[in-house]
């Protein structure tokens, strides 16, 4: 997640590489920007807008619903923005693993976005809203530009759960500034905490983490 124009959906492109060849992918899109390479089991899936009749329309949450009789390994939406949120998250949260990006300032931020995005699609609790989010996004990826236009990777993010009306955070990693020589910020990644939902990656067979 981050602000407009920094590199988001390429971000996301550079994460496919790591997807195991063996999954059935399915990517979901307003405009397809996703360029997944080498998953010989790929499955690509755009929204349309109306006709000049008015009909003919098929939205993101349409395609979310058709994907989950895909068989699908991995579900990547190139950006959510809206309703399809709910559907996202009901994915998630019943099996499905999946990625995909959105616009706002923090991780904080983003999760409040979520929340408003979920209530646009259904009238439900808050508090319900937010035990669904907490139980489906594991990690939060924050992009951001520095002051002398560069683009990072800023804070790698746990979700740790809901807890006391709200969902609780833990950042793992964070970019932090040490200089600024010849125009240019310099830094370095600092490891901040240990990661602790480690039951998805010892499934997924990462014994060491």
């Amino acid at each position: 997640m981050g602000e407009r124009a920094l590199g988001k959906t390429t971000f996301l492109n550079a994460l496919s590489d790591y997807i195991p060849k063996d999954e059935r992918i399915v990517t979901i899109e307003d405009n397809a920007e996703l360029r997944i390479q080498n998953v010989p089991n790929l499955v690509r899936l755009e929204a349309r807008n109306a006709n000049v009749e008015g009909v003919g329309e098929i939205t993101l949450r349409q395609l979310l619903k058709a994907s989950l009789r895909m068989r699908p390994s991995r579900i990547i939406v190139g950006e959510v923005r809206g309703s399809e949120a709910i559907d996202m998250l009901q994915s998630l949260n019943t099996g499905h693993c999946g990625a995909s990006t959105g616009h706002s300032n923090s991780p904080m931020d983003m999760l409040s976005r979520l929340e408003t995005m979920v209530l646009m699609g259904m009238d439900i609790p808050l508090s319900a809203v937010q035990r669904q989010i907490a139980s489906a996004i594991d990690i939060i990826v924050h992009l951001g530009r520095l002051r002398d236009k560069s683009r990072k990777v800023l804070q790698i993010v746990e979700v740790l759960g809901y807890e006391n009306g709200e969902i609780k955070l833990q950042t793992l990693y964070e970019f932090r500034e040490k200089q600024m020589k010849e125009g240019r910020i310099e830094g370095e990644w600092v490891k901040v905490h240990e990661i602790q939902k480690k039951e998805k990656l010892l499934a997924a067979g990462y014994s060491q983490i």
